[in-house]
């Protein structure tokens, strides 16, 4: 199990104690200090089912002002989200070939099941 974790999010906070609390086997990835790689998106992307404009936080002001009503390709779309790490939803949660954006912790708690 993976975590990607921005320890400064409240949401990302409950969703590693969450994980704490019932397993001893994860890894905690800090995509904000170790950016990610175009690979490791696009893998994340595939795994959560979404398309790549689904993974962006649209209301970060950095979206708002640079890219909001802009015709972006999903390639393009990574390669902003690897250049601006803070426009990714988060936490993200993985486990083999599932993932899940863990805002609501419950989806965290699924996982297990």
């Amino acid at each position: 199990m993976k975590i990607y974790h921005n320890s400064r999010c409240r949401k990302s906070r409950e969703a590693l104690k969450t994980i704490q609390n019932h397993t001893q086997e994860y890894e905690i990835i800090e995509y904000m200090k170790d950016r990610l790689s175009l690979e490791e998106i696009s893998s994340i992307i595939k795994k959560l089912k979404l398309d790549p404009i689904s993974l962006i936080r649209k209301n970060e002001d950095l979206w708002k002002q640079n890219y909001k009503d802009k015709k972006l390709s999903d390639n393009e779309i990574i390669k902003i989200m690897q250049d601006n790490p803070k426009l990714i939803q988060r936490p993200i949660v993985v486990i083999d070939d599932r993932a899940v954006i863990a805002r609501n912790i419950e989806k965290v708690k699924d996982l297990f099941n």
